[in-house]
């Protein structure tokens, strides 16, 4: 069976990231079925430094028995992720020939991706439900924000708390998952 390792930033990403993963993978043509590891979590400051990348995948790589992959899912935070993905690529690969690696970037931040995917999550997770997406979800800056506006009186967007059970209802299209894995 295929092992998935990966390398995260944030808490939210640690609880929330294997259940995206399954839901993507459940949505391949045909459904595929990894064993999820754990995401080793290092703060996206200490990745970009020089060899601390590198270690991160070293670790998560070792983590994998037989047949795996590695996956990094960072925010890009306003780089450009046309650049900052392939410089992390290119870093990553240098580690590990024997393992597909592949780095995402969040444009600017994770929670832009619940805000493309609104109409799914609307009514869900203090969520209100009436919501459409905005036309451009990667360019709004402050995404939590975003997020906590739009979610019932007295609720606040937690990502720790409201992320798992955010990613539950996301609905991956099927050639978004397929293009991924």
């Amino acid at each position: 069976m295929l092992s998935i390792a990966s390398v995260v930033e944030g808490h939210g990403e640690v609880a929330s990231l294997p259940i995206l993963i399954r839901r993507i993978l459940s949505e391949t043509d045909p459904p595929r079925f990894a064993e999820i590891l754990q995401p080793i979590r290092k703060s996206r400051d200490s990745l970009l430094r020089p060899k601390e990348l590198e270690k991160a995948i070293t670790l998560a790589a070792g983590r994998i028995c037989h047949k795996g992959a590695v996956l990094v899912v960072l925010d890009s935070d306003g780089d450009p992720p046309c650049r900052l993905g392939p410089q992390l690529l290119n870093r990553a690969r240098e580690v590990t020939t024997s393992l597909p690696v592949r780095v995402v970037l969040a444009h600017c931040e994770w929670e832009a991706w619940y805000i493309a995917a609104i109409t799914s999550l609307a009514g869900r997770r203090g969520l209100k439900s009436q919501l459409a997406a905005p036309a451009d979800p990667e360019s709004i800056r402050g995404a939590k924000e975003w997020l906590t506006k739009n979610m019932a009186s007295n609720r606040i967007y937690s990502p720790a708390i409201d992320q798992p059970g955010i990613c539950q209802h996301v609905r991956p299209r099927r050639s978004e998952a397929s293009a991924l894995f």
